[in-house]
């Protein structure tokens, strides 16, 4: 018998009962699906994460305060003011840093005709719109001599200017911030978020109308620092680090007063945690394709008990019992197949409606596809070894008796 009329039996076979082959298919179909939409969703989750981090900033270095202790009771990091403005003068003699800007915050009232809106002031000097990598949607980035003579000149984030000016063009817009008269000169290009924090709701002024204007504080409550490429990272955080400690006096034995976030290996680590989430949620979904196959040899174990004459007549006429294993891991296989090519379309789908549902851009994995096929049509000949075998092994005498 050719391959081709194999195929064309296995069909009519299935075909006989259709709504048992389609509940089998069914089980099929969820687990491919499954296996696509989790894969292909962990796999976006893991490219915004990578996305979010690399927009910080460019080779970025995060320098925050240690942290303080009042009567035994330590107060979280930051909360010691060791940063200063000295600090800024020795990071910038480092070879392998290529910016450093400082930075503070605090809370403001904004207020524009009718509007009145809260959001947070970060002050800070030009080189932060390189080193946290910011672009600007319109307008402009204060400037060094902005900067010196503590100019009422503000950037503003796109949620701020959404919130406050609505649709208008907020460049050129005069606005009071606690009361005092400042500028919009610019809008940035959306950030998006960052766990709580919303990037793109906050003011950016200069570090020292900031101090002067709002805190009365000197000194910076965190600095950013970029290496000059990504291979220098280490060598460069090293650099830091021995600059901070001759900076602020520390004797050998004596433990860091402050903290060296590494952008780098943030990053390497959330990437590893989205992987391992992504394989996690893939071994959940290939479970849906195990019970597939569980369906799959229920179905052929019960097709051969229902075909016993067929195969005993069959083996009585000259089929040999390869013959016979051949014919049912072709159906096996076929249901497989089939369920392969319609969970294909069906993760597809919800891979697209899933990016929909949760507004973020969410393409289907094409290494997911390949994989559940692949499994799909693996899972269907295996789990039909045993039927097939059990068929084969059928004393045509035997066969023929059964009623």
């Amino acid at each position: 018998m050719t391959f081709a009329r194999v195929v064309r039996t296995a069909v009519r076979s299935l075909w006989a009962n259709p709504m048992r082959t389609i509940l089998t298919l069914l089980g099929m179909i969820i687990g491919v699906a499954a296996v696509i939409a989790l894969m292909s969703l962990g796999s976006a989750t893991t490219n915004n994460v990578t996305a979010r981090i690399q927009g910080l900033g460019t080779n970025l270095l995060v320098i925050t305060p240690g942290q303080s202790v009042q009567n035994g009771v330590s107060q979280g990091l930051g909360s010691a003011q060791t940063l200063t403005a000295a600090d800024m003068t020795a990071l910038q003699k480092l070879p392998d840093l290529s910016a450093v800007a400082p930075d503070a915050s605090t809370r403001v009232q904004v207020v524009y005709g009718s509007t009145n809106y809260q959001t947070q002031a970060e002050g800070s000097t030009p080189d932060i719109f390189s080193v946290r990598n910011l672009t600007l949607a319109s307008g402009r980035a204060f400037n060094l001599v902005e900067e010196q003579q503590a100019a009422n000149v503000a950037v503003i984030g796109a949620t701020a200017a959404q919130n406050i000016f609505g649709n208008t063009n907020p460049v050129g817009k005069t606005v009071w911030m606690n009361g005092l008269s400042f500028e919009i000169i610019g809008e940035l290009a959306s950030q998006g978020s960052s766990g709580a924090t919303n990037n793109d709701d906050r003011v950016l002024i200069p570090l020292s109308t900031l101090q002067r204007r709002f805190t009365g504080v000197s000194n910076p409550s965190v600095i950013y620092a970029s290496a000059v490429n990504g291979q220098r990272m280490t060598q460069a955080q090293q650099e830091v680090e021995m600059a901070l400690r001759e900076s602020h006096g520390l004797s050998f034995g004596q433990s860091d007063d402050f903290v060296i976030t590494n952008q780098s290996t943030l990053l390497s680590t959330l990437q590893g945690v989205t992987q391992t989430l992504q394989q996690f949620l893939g071994g959940i979904a290939g479970i849906s394709l195990l019970v597939g196959g569980i369906g799959i040899m229920n179905i052929m174990l019960v097709s051969v008990t229902e075909r016993t004459r067929e195969i005993g007549l069959r083996k009585a006429i000259g089929a040999t019992r390869g013959a016979v294993l051949r014919q049912f891991l072709v159906e096996s296989g076929l249901v497989g197949l089939l369920g392969g090519v319609l969970g294909i379309v069906v993760g597809g789908i919800s891979t697209l409606v899933l990016g929909r549902v949760m507004n973020t851009t969410v393409a289907v994995n094409g290494n997911a596809v390949w994989l559940a096929f692949v499994v799909s049509v693996v899972v269907g000949v295996l789990f039909g070894v045993y039927p097939a075998v059990r068929a084969s092994r059928l004393s045509p005498i035997h066969a023929l008796r059964h009623e």
